[in-house]
């Protein structure tokens, strides 16, 4: 299977729903259920809890983020170069159009758009932008955008998918290559890796892992000594952990989960973008939906949604989970509160 089926297998409905205009009618997702393996699911995830539509007609939905100081969650679809913004108030709204930068520039993109978002506690909007081939900060207000990082070692990067901050505001970003025409063959590509980087409030920028080949979804672990990287490669999908020392260096590396036998039994998705539980819980987008993992790596549970999915995120008081499931948005009521809730 060729590495960018990902996207082409996420998107093999999206035809049946061209020209259909966006809705943000509330209502149970259809299709949608949660799957108990593990008894001690229900002690993070109520096994009834309703899986609610907030929003469809999204091309590939990406990258969620809940803005505490505003009340809203930002999102992306990656495709449409668009993000948007909801909030249970005033509902769906386009936030960026261009998320990332305009159609006369990208050239040589095929995903010129924003991806993963973060927002920090006093409303400050970071953005993964594939066509400034940076992470950036955005002024919500003003809507006025500045470059955090951009190269490495005096080369661009290929395109950043998605972000993690800790809590000196260390900076843990992917970059594979899914913004480039031809992916790894593009002319654009300067890298020869498919990096995970680390960029320190200091300023110094290292990569800590060169040997993925589609590094996307970033968490820390409550404690952040360990750091989960998703890998979205059709052929070889799984979750990495790094358990970092009490200086921030790599003293493990471990393959922690495991996806392809989810694969095999027909599911769509692979390891996309992550949240993390203040307890530990790991919400991994993946085959089939989100997978819930223990902080062992012990599959409890999975929220089914029938469809690739492609990120999640906490918002609310906490214990909403928010997930962007291809094309649409849909959310689910947690036990536990995420982990910048704490």
């Amino acid at each position: 299977m060729k590495p960018w089926s990902r996207r082409e297998t996420m998107l093999g409905g999206a035809a049946l729903l061209a020209g259909t205009a966006l809705a943000s009618d509330r209502h149970v997702a259809v299709g949608a259920s949660i799957e108990v393996r593990m008894d001690a699911l229900a002690t993070v995830l109520d096994p009834a809890a309703e899986i609610e539509q907030l929003a469809e007609g999204f091309t590939w939905s990406e990258g969620p983020t809940w803005d505490r100081m505003r009340s809203c969650l930002y999102f992306s679809d990656v495709p449409e170069n668009k993000a948007y913004r909801w909030s249970a108030e005033a509902g769906l709204s386009v936030f960026l159009s261009p998320s990332g930068i305009d159609a006369a520039q990208s050239e040589g993109f095929r995903e010129p758009g924003s991806n993963g978002l973060w927002c920090d506690d006093d409303g400050t909007l970071f953005i993964c932008n594939h066509g400034r081939r940076s992470v950036e900060r955005l002024d919500v207000d003003r809507h006025s955008r500045a470059t955090v990082v951009g190269r490495f070692e005096g080369r661009a990067f290929n395109s950043p998918n998605d972000l993690v901050f800790a809590q000196d505001g260390t900076l843990y970003f992917t970059d594979p290559p899914y913004g480039l025409e031809g992916l790894g063959q593009s002319p654009l590509k300067a890298m020869d890796e498919n990096g995970v980087y680390r960029l320190r409030p200091s300023g110094t920028i290292e990569r800590l892992l060169s040997d993925m080949t589609f590094p996307n979804g970033i968490a820390l672990s409550p404690d952040e000594r360990a750091l989960y990287i998703s890998q979205s490669d059709p052929e070889d999908h799984y979750i990495r952990r790094l358990l970092l020392s009490a200086d921030a260096q790599v003293a493990a590396d471990e393959r922690w989960f495991e996806a392809a036998a989810l694969s095999t039994i027909g599911e769509l998705g692979l390891c996309d973008g992550l949240a993390v539980a203040a307890d530990g819980t790991v919400f991994a987008a993946g085959p089939g939906g989100v997978l819930v993992l223990d902080p062992k790596g012990v599959l409890l549970g999975r929220i089914v949604l029938g469809e690739p999915t492609g990120n999640c995120a906490f918002g609310e008081d906490g214990r909403s989970l928010f997930i962007t499931s291809g094309r649409r948005l849909v959310k689910v009521r947690t036990k536990v509160r995420g982990l910048r809730w704490a």
